[in-house]
């Protein structure tokens, strides 16, 4: 389905419409950067990884692209939000495999990973300030 969506909304031609609406909102790239840090968190309070990437590749990367934001570093991105996404409540289908694993409670096993959740939003910051950090290797092979 979330393919589906995808096609449709790309035939429709919402993905062109919601990138140039966020070109004259004037927004900066970092600004773009959080709006969507903070879309992808709470879509993944919902649904799992995989959809979210089908359901949102194909109307962010336009808007990505738009702002100037290299397309690899943006994956990179991505994995790192899913993945932050994927322990938030009440749907972190990581904290479930964790509750399983463990046999502990899903209050306990959210307040073990708060602190991986700051990690991995500490690690955003450190890309989004230097997105060298997150190209450097994908461009040694490009060069190349």
């Amino acid at each position: 389905m979330a393919v589906f969506l995808s096609v449709g909304m790309a035939f429709t031609g919402i993905p062109v419409a919601l990138t140039n609406w966020i070109n004259e909102m004037g927004m900066s790239p970092y600004m773009l950067i959080v709006v969507l840090t903070l879309i992808y968190i709470v879509l993944g309070c919902f649904l799992e990884g995989t959809s979210m990437i089908v359901l949102t590749s194909s109307v962010a990367l336009p808007m990505i692209q738009s702002a100037g934001l290299d397309p690899i570093w943006f994956g990179i991105y991505l994995v790192l939000v899913v993945e932050m996404s994927q322990i938030t409540p009440p749907v972190g289908f990581n904290l479930f495999v964790l509750q399983s694993m463990s046999g502990r409670d899903i209050l306990t096993i959210t307040k073990a990973s708060l602190p991986f959740f700051f990690l991995m939003l500490f690690g955003l910051v450190l890309i989004t300030v230097w997105p060298e950090i997150a190209t450097f290797l994908p461009g040694m092979m490009i060069n190349r």
